[in-house]
């Protein structure tokens, strides 16, 4: 197949966007696809034969990106760009039309929150992952937890807190301290802070505004943390999550070294099989398509509480969806390979 891997993009998680999609880009090769690493953003001028932006296993060029320890500064690219705040670059449209398929490596923002699903549907492009309606409702947290607690699903206490207008006492009265701060509809835990206190929860919301005018305060479980994927209907192993130190942040997150995981997670039977059974569940609760993420705490008496569910799960070397794959025997290049047929079904 031709095949659009679109990446970057507008959003604080860009660069680990780009991360996942050069890695995207080398296994769809390896497997015997044509393939171009497109920036969502940035767009790109077009050559006279399209045929030339796209790499096949015969060439030697393949694709390689590092997430910085920071987030990207936004602001700049938008002045190097000088494109503003335009969501899709130039020719970005055209290109995901010429192709067979368009692998979404996107990352928050309009990746995610199923604007650009919704554009493709109009334009009739097969793109892999969740569709609009499932991504829209995975991206925006309240709705998520909503539809979760609707379904009998447990998940951590929450409430919605605008930062502009809401009184943080309704936060101690509701949700009380500790808590956690995290922008709605945002990922990558960028602007998310744990908060021990109110002066804590009042520095927590300045660095939340930053992103997003609405902010989940979520009640703080104490105990692990696992994640469970999701492919093709069917749970995988498992996996727990220990950063070094903190919790697991963007730099926990992205930075080599800074985090154990541990896959199959060393957890009962039974509690791993009713994790997984929830998983399931959650991915069908939010309608959610051919593969998922989703992330839970464990607390001491081996209650179960799913925090959230991501549909385009990071594809970065230290991301947990395919090392849970690599578990039940599914290569890095078998997965990419996977969800792009995936979605031509």
């Amino acid at each position: 197949m031709k095949i659009v891997v679109l990446a970057g993009g507008l959003s604080p998680e860009r660069d680990v966007s780009l991360s996942s999609g050069s890695l995207i880009a080398n296994a769809l090769i390896e497997t015997g696809h044509r393939v171009m690493l497109l920036d969502l953003y940035k767009g790109i001028d077009l050559p006279g034969d399209l045929d030339d932006l796209f790499t096949d296993v015969d060439s030697p060029h393949r694709y390689q990106y590092t997430v910085p320890a920071m987030e990207p500064d936004l602001t700049q690219l938008k002045a190097e760009a000088d494109m503003g705040d335009v969501l899709m670059g130039k020719n970005v449209l055209d290109l995901c039309r010429s192709a067979d398929l368009v692998f979404i490596a996107l990352h928050g923002d309009i990746g995610e929150n199923g604007k650009l699903q919704a554009v493709f549907d109009v334009y009739g492009i097969r793109y892999t992952g969740t569709g609009y309606a499932g991504s829209l409702l995975a991206m925006d947290k309240d709705l998520s937890k909503q539809i979760m607690k609707n379904h009998g699903i447990p998940t951590p206490e929450w409430m919605l807190f605008h930062c502009e207008t809401d009184d943080p006492a309704q936060v101690e009265d509701q949700i009380g301290f500790p808590c956690i701060v995290k922008p709605c509809n945002g990922g990558s835990s960028i602007g998310v802070s744990i908060v021990a206190d109110r002066a804590g929860f009042d520095l927590a919301i300045r660095a939340a505004q930053k992103y997003e005018g609405a902010v989940v305060v979520e009640k703080l479980i104490a105990g692990r943390e696992f994640s469970v994927g999701i492919l093709d209907g069917t749970a995988l192993s498992v996996i727990e999550i220990i950063p070094n130190e903190g919790f697991f942040d963007y730099i926990n997150k992205y930075q080599a070294g800074r985090t154990q995981e541990i896959c199959p997670a060393d957890l009962h039977s039974e509690v791993s099989a009713r994790m997984q059974a929830v998983a399931v569940q959650v991915h069908e609760a939010l309608r959610l398509k051919d593969y998922s993420r989703i992330d839970f705490m464990l607390d001491g008496a081996d209650n179960i509480f799913c925090l959230e569910a991501n549909t385009l799960p990071g594809m970065t070397p230290t991301s947990l969806l395919p090392q849970e794959a690599l578990v039940s025997g599914i290569s890095y290049n078998e997965l990419c390979n996977k969800i792009a047929e995936m979605a031509l079904r």
